[in-house]
């Protein structure tokens, strides 16, 4: 008697098509090269399609394209990279020191235009880094496909509409006028939109910094997937052999911590009780220093309005006058040079007069000892990064045959996540980090609760999170799977394991810090996956992500302080 095939749930579907993509991905990594159209590179297609992640839409709409998947990527990958048929993954190699570099808007990392066709792209965040651009490129190449097969007939000649794309583009290059509204005309049909929505979206693009207008955008993916078509010009990313030997290895982490701890010994620090905190590089400053600089010229009565109004774009002069007051008074701004882009603030408490913080902070608990503590903020890591710096950060620095072993006394880590029972803005405390993809999980005792937000206003969630391979490769099946099921978790994040990893090795194993050091996570909502319409691609957070990251920074500062 045949056993009965039980169907595979759209859940287990999607975690395949996870395995798959993550396996052609690493395979395709060792061996060097590959062209996307290719074999290999279509089975990566291929599962990405399968996959069907929530931030890239319509992905599988075999005509219409995906604008805000679109806006989404190029705002993380480097302007022109669209007009480029090869692309090169490099780790930090010296070419900042003959090519200009360019910086994708939404994303730290230096990339080069090394010639017409050609684009290098500096990984030093490690593996996720990697993962999360090539999954970006393979999105870009499956809208690049639908252009393709809209600009050809059935016998595979060019449309009238993609030869007034042409003209237009002539237009663009020369710097001349073009009637626009029959330009997006001729666009709505390559891209398989409605005349209004083509609108919508090029004005969209036209108002995004750091990316190309969507005419261009349009051309150059459907140019290059036509040369490849017809004159079988192929596309191809690459590897440089310094990447594929360096990744793993913490080249970059051991120099970024070994550039801060050296700075502590240099200023007598080392030895002192540190606080660590990774988190934004605005939030911790203004809460120690905003109502002191901004007092005399501002009338300040809540630190979230100073907030608020500092993270308006146009009060530079306002960021600078708290920075250079802050700078004044105990802070130091050690910039990287590692190629981790992760910046470093270090505040001496000695150098602070807590007379004058702020109301929100409990400056009548503080406790006797907090003049001698170092609070060292770190920027937020990406992924799999988290762990190469921590784990770095937390070992003993050795010198002239001397170590010196810091006095961790507590790790804070705030981090924007996706929610899946919530809203944008809402706070997450979680009690454990599951690892997705692996059998990983990590438990904790957070010392951060819900009680501490419950006069917020805002929605408060306490549970396990996932820590996932990557924020674009999520979709609704899996992510109902975690949050549904007895896992029951509240959340997903890209850091959490990887930092938790490096701690739990540092006190358990290493014994490189105390065992009973404070661990405090909180996470703020910066999308919910599983709403239409509140994804990652829709938008940034805005104001509305002042007051949740305050918020959090203030229950950090305040268990620093006080406990």
């Amino acid at each position: 008697m045949y056993n009965e095939i039980i169907p595979s749930t759209r859940a287990q579907i999607s975690r395949a098509a996870l395995q798959r993509l993550y396996i052609a991905m690493r395979h395709l990594f060792i061996r060097g090269s590959y062209k996307p159209l290719g074999v290999s590179g279509e089975a990566l297609l291929k599962a990405l399609m399968q996959l069907k992640p929530e931030i890239y839409g319509d992905i599988t709409d075999p005509e219409r394209l995906e604008l805000d998947g679109l806006q989404y990527i190029f705002q993380r990958l480097p302007q022109g990279i669209e007009e480029c048929r090869y692309i090169r993954l490099i780790s930090r190699e010296g070419f900042e020191n003959s090519f200009e570099a360019i910086v994708p808007s939404k994303r730290r990392r230096n990339c080069y235009r090394i010639d017409k066709e050609q684009f290098y792209i500096e990984m030093t965040r490690g593996r996720s880094d990697i993962y999360d651009v090539l999954t970006h490129l393979s999105f870009m190449y499956i809208e690049a496909e639908k252009i393709k097969n809209n600009a050809l007939d059935i016998k595979g000649r060019k449309i009238r509409d993609w030869s007034r794309l042409e003209e237009i583009i002539e237009h663009i290059e020369k710097g001349s006028d073009f009637d626009v509204e029959r330009g997006y005309t001729y666009l709505s049909t390559l891209i398989g939109r409605t005349y209004e929505e083509t609108k919508i979206a090029c004005k969209k693009f036209e108002n995004t910094e750091g990316i190309s207008s969507l005419f261009n955008i349009v051309y150059w993916l459907g140019y290059h997937s036509i040369q490849e078509e017809v004159k079988k010009k192929d596309r191809e990313i690459s590897f440089s052999v310094s990447l594929r030997e360096n990744i793993g290895h913490h080249l970059y982490g051991e120099k970024w911590a070994e550039r801060i701890k050296k700075y502590l010994l240099e200023q007598n620090m080392i030895e002192r009780s540190i606080h660590i905190i990774s988190s934004n590089l605005h939030s911790v400053m203004n809460c120690f220093y905003a109502k002191a600089a901004l007092q005399q010229s501002e009338n300040i009565d809540s630190l979230l309005e100073v907030a608020e109004e500092l993270s308006i774009g146009s009060n530079k002069e306002k960021r600078k006058q708290v920075s250079d007051y802050a700078l004044e008074n105990g802070m130091f701004d050690l910039f990287d040079a590692s190629g981790t882009n992760l910046g470093v603030q270090i505040f001496d408490c000695k150098k602070m007069d807590f007379r004058l913080l702020p109301s929100e902070l409990k400056t009548a608990d503080v406790k006797s000892d907090i003049k001698d503590s170092v609070i060292v903020v770190m920027d937020y890591a990406f992924g799999e990064q988290a762990f190469e710096c921590m784990d770095e950060l937390l070992k003993p620095l050795t010198v002239n045959n001397k170590k010196y072993k810091l006095n961790i006394a507590s790790i804070n880590i705030m981090g924007k996540a996706g929610i899946l029972d919530g809203r944008k803005g809402d706070i997450m405390i979680p009690n454990a980090h599951i690892f997705e993809g692996s059998a990983d999980n990590y438990p904790f005792k957070n010392q951060m609760t819900t009680e501490l937000f419950d006069k917020s206003g805002l929605g408060i969630y306490h549970g396990p999170m996932i820590t996932v391979l990557g924020t674009s490769l999520q979709n609704k099946d899996i992510l109902r799977y975690f949050h549904k099921s007895s896992w029951e978790c509240i959340g997903l994040e890209m850091e959490g394991a990887h930092y938790q990893k490096a701690i739990q090795a540092a006190s358990q194993i290493r014994g490189s810090i105390a065992k009973d050091v404070d661990i405090r996570y909180a996470y703020y909502a910066s999308d919910n996956p599983l709403e239409t319409g509140a994804t990652l691609s829709s938008g940034a957070l805005g104001k509305s992500g002042v007051k949740p990251t305050y918020l959090i920074t203030l229950a950090f500062l305040n268990g620093i302080l006080t406990s």
